[in-house]
């Protein structure tokens, strides 16, 4: 993995809210007052801001809005706990993560500037991808666990079915997450040859293309 791709998910875990502090069952008054809470951290976060400049400055509160993000997705999830609201979370930490690694970039100039925006929307790709397995993963053993629990004792056959299924889709929701995987880093590689001119730029694409079965 490369060292963007580390840090964008160090941002990702760095912005996360944790929501083992609040107590299951959240009643609504508790809910409004948490989210009061949260906007109210935005704020005081992007203040801090306004004592930087320039990129520095606009990364500063990329990662305050990344924070509010995260912050509000896991309340969601502790109010009104699912797997859609689970998957919401990933899908908040990993926008987030990209919008202040997409930012950084901006320190960078040319080529090296684009490799960086590519790298980092690899990352957010990568994190979707996965979020996106693990939830049909998730959903397919929830609905084969349920036709077991309905099938009786002498209904094998119908529980093995349902087990099979889950499998099958297990395995294709995986099979989708590489290839979005797949192809991203190959983005990330084409986008590298453009430092390169003549024959080793054409080079450099070829074996891209040979790696990524282009």
């Amino acid at each position: 993995m490369n060292t963007l791709s580390i840090n964008v998910i160090a941002i990702a875990l760095g912005l996360a809210f944790s929501g083992a502090s609040m107590a299951e069952g959240m009643s609504k008054t508790d809910y409004q007052a948490a989210k009061d809470r949260i906007t109210a951290q935005y704020k005081t976060d992007k203040a801090g801001c306004d004592s930087l400049s320039g990129n520095k400055k606009d990364i500063c509160v990329e990662e305050a809005k990344g924070k509010e993000k995260v912050a509000k997705a896991e309340l969601e999830a502790t109010y009104k706990p699912s797997r859609e609201t689970r998957y919401d979370v990933s899908i908040a930490k990993a926008e987030a993560a990209y919008a202040v690694a997409k930012e950084r970039c901006d320190d960078m100039a040319g080529n090296a500037k684009d490799v960086c925006v590519k790298e980092a929307k690899a990352a957010q790709v990568t994190a979707k991808a996965d979020a996106k397995a693990q939830m049909k993963t998730s959903d397919a053993n929830a609905e084969a666990a349920k036709k077991t629990s309905e099938a009786n004792a002498t209904a094998d056959e119908k529980s093995a079915a349902a087990r099979s299924k889950a499998s099958e889709q297990a395995t294709d929701a995986r099979k989708d997450a590489t290839e979005d995987k797949r192809e991203a880093e190959y983005k990330v590689a084409k986008e590298k040859c453009d430092a390169l001119a003549g024959g080793a730029k054409d080079e450099c694409l070829m074996k891209a293309k040979t790696q990524f079965g282009k």
